[in-house]
């Protein structure tokens, strides 16, 4: 368990940043991760998971905790459910398709997100009508201060749109281990209710999809409008769709009536962010080395060697020129460091 001083942080983080962490530790067990935060109690201390869902914008003046925990197993199962038990450092992806290759029904649709498995419950990360909510059961996560173990509980949660009790109520007190999801059987949910998904599974006449058909489509759509981290640095979705109340979204959608929506409740409409930013001309548009994906317009993008307030300030220019022009207010679904 080595502490490396002014090590660079452009390899663990997606838009490939480089920044430098005062002093950096990899950790691969819990013991490791206690020890470290014991001895280093009067440190400041920065979580560092996949390092998918971040925009640094300044070098991190603390010591970075880099959690790589491993395994996966089955916990338990019944004759329609299984409980699996994963380490917080597993890639999320290669935990979908492990449990898809088992037949497995519930992460089909969440395909294909980068990241780590810790850092799932946080963001409760969700694709193409499906969100981590869903399977989630418990997690175990560290008392950064005590190094106590605590269990949280889906209700404990307190699971939103892209939120979670940890970006509010117990935000920077623990570090997440492991969760446990429950994951049918047999007689799986799939969801194919998204346009992009039937379209996709059209092209391929496949009426009656299994597990690994919907995981297809969905890889093939994200590759088709996503790009690589390791060929071109992004953090996926930068932008969190918009929730308005539906009054406020008839007086909007009057002055604006090709706007896309979509019903998520009976008092509240969702935006796709995406339309908003492409119809305020911003797709495919480049400021230096910072720029908007060409093929999806809620993805910016690092050409090579933007710095993190560069790519910040394209994100502050869109949400001004987005609330400028239709009156809504988008938030970033990156942090920004």
């Amino acid at each position: 368990m080595e502490i490396l001083n002014h090590f660079s942080l452009k390899k663990y983080n997606t838009f490939g940043i480089n920044a430098f962490a005062k002093r950096y530790v990899a950790i691969h067990t819990v013991d490791e991760l206690k020890a470290i935060l014991r001895q280093n109690k009067t440190e400041p201390k920065f979580i560092l998971g996949g390092g998918s869902n971040m925009l640094i914008t300044k070098d991190i003046e603390a010591l970075v905790v880099h959690i790589e925990l491993k395994g996966k197993k089955i916990d338990r199962q019944d004759a329609n459910h299984v409980w699996i038990e994963c380490q917080a450092g597993e890639n999320w992806h290669e935990l979908v398709i492990w449990t898809i290759d088992q037949d497995f029904g519930g992460f089909e649709n969440m395909s294909l997100i980068p990241g780590n498995v810790g850092t799932t419950p946080i963001q409760n990360i969700g694709a193409y009508g499906t969100e981590i909510k869903d399977t989630f059961v418990s997690c175990e996560a560290l008392n950064i201060d005590t190094q106590e173990i605590r269990t949280f509980t889906k209700d404990d949660c307190h699971f939103g749109y892209r939120d979670s009790i940890f970006k509010n109520e117990v935000k920077d007190q623990f570090v997440i281990t492991s969760v446990v999801f429950k994951l049918t059987r047999h007689n799986h949910a799939i969801n194919t209710s998204y346009g992009d998904i039937t379209a996709e599974l059209a092209k391929k006449n496949i009426t009656n999809p299994n597990l690994k058909q919907v995981s297809n489509a969905v890889i093939a759509i994200r590759q088709s409008k996503l790009p690589d981290p390791k060929i071109l640095g992004n953090s996926g979705s930068f932008f969190k769709n918009p929730i308005l109340e539906k009054a406020d979204f008839e007086k909007i959608h009057l002055q604006f009536p090709e706007m896309k929506y979509y019903d998520v409740s009976e008092s509240q409409v969702k935006i796709p962010a995406g339309w908003l930013i492409e119809q305020a001309g911003f797709k495919g548009k480049r400021f230096g080395d910072a720029g908007i994906h060409e093929n999806q317009a809620l993805v910016l993008v690092n050409y090579g060697a933007a710095t993190g307030n560069e790519i910040l300030a394209v994100s502050k220019n869109i949400q001004e020129t987005i609330f400028k022009i239709f009156g809504i207010q988008i938030e970033a679904e990156v942090n920004i460091v």
